[in-house]
């Protein structure tokens, strides 16, 4: 079955990290039929550079979408899932690891199973080398379990997935809700009732660390999950007793000094 994988990229990445993860998309045991990757604004010479290198060594598997202005992951998304060739598309972080199966296991599973609209997996997540896993986030397998568990938690480990783009389009695709642009989307599609799934396993490694956990808190961030639970509420995917209850644990995490915030995620919400 013929697949596209969506990335965005910006001038941050690290070109060792961009590099590492397209090498793990290279090795599957059921390579992409498409890479295609978003450039979110103007990128530093060395990941052109980078960038450049794959696009001549593979031009009939890398496909590149410039923008001209940095527009952030949600806007890079909506516009890179357009430009997919492919209806099954697969997502992927520009530094993360793919596991040498994920991509066969899931597309297979997607095959024989097309009830199914999203389908992601548990990730394992490290610091600096990825053969030394520090925490893995584990979610729900069922569809079931998954629209439960959405009410307090993103069900979904993002660079994970694997959906139909016709279902995320129905839903009305990536919209602006900085950094929480997949968590929106997910609610908005099992209040759909799009089914829901993912395998019980770690099929993706994430990189973590101080960085990603300072990513997480603040001012800005605590407002931007202020709006996610109110737009949750608002189309009743959560009641009130649910949304006083968001703001008050998730809400209080945001805020935390960024060790302690550090702490929880890693030995409260984490295995």
């Amino acid at each position: 079955m013929n697949f596209s994988v969506l990335m965005s990229v910006y001038f941050k990445e690290k070109p060792e990290y961009l590099r590492e993860s397209i090498e793990s998309m290279l090795r599957q045991t059921l390579r992409p039929t498409e890479i295609l990757i978003v450039f979110d604004g103007k990128l530093t010479d060395e990941l052109y550079q980078l960038l450049n290198e794959y696009k001549k060594a593979e031009p009939d598997l890398f496909k590149y979408v410039e923008l001209e202005q940095n527009m952030g992951l949600g806007k890079a998304l909506e516009i890179g899932i357009k430009e997919c060739t492919y209806d099954l598309i697969a997502r992927m972080d520009s530094d993360d690891v793919c596991h040498p199966q994920r991509f066969e296991k899931q597309i297979n599973f997607m095959e024989n199973n097309p009830d199914v609209q999203v389908l992601g997996s548990w990730i394992g997540e490290f610091e600096e080398d990825v053969e030394k896993i520090e925490s893995i986030r584990k979610v729900p397998a069922s569809y079931e379990e998954i629209l439960k568990y959405a009410k307090t938690r993103c069900p979904l480990n993002h660079m994970t997935v694997v959906y139909w783009r016709d279902a995320v389009l129905k839903a009305g695709s990536y919209q602006t809700l900085m950094w929480n642009e997949d968590y929106y989307l997910w609610g908005r599609m099992l209040n759909s009732h799009i089914k829901i799934m993912n395998l019980p396993e770690i099929l993706v490694f994430a990189r973590a660390g101080a960085d990603m956990f300072n990513r997480r808190g603040g001012l800005k961030y605590f407002k931007n999950e202020m709006e996610l639970q109110k737009e949750f509420l608002k189309m009743n995917f959560i009641d009130r007793q649910t949304f006083i209850k968001n703001v008050i644990t998730r809400g209080a995490v945001r805020v935390l000094p960024n060790s302690f915030r550090g702490f929880v995620y890693k030995r409260l919400l984490r295995r």
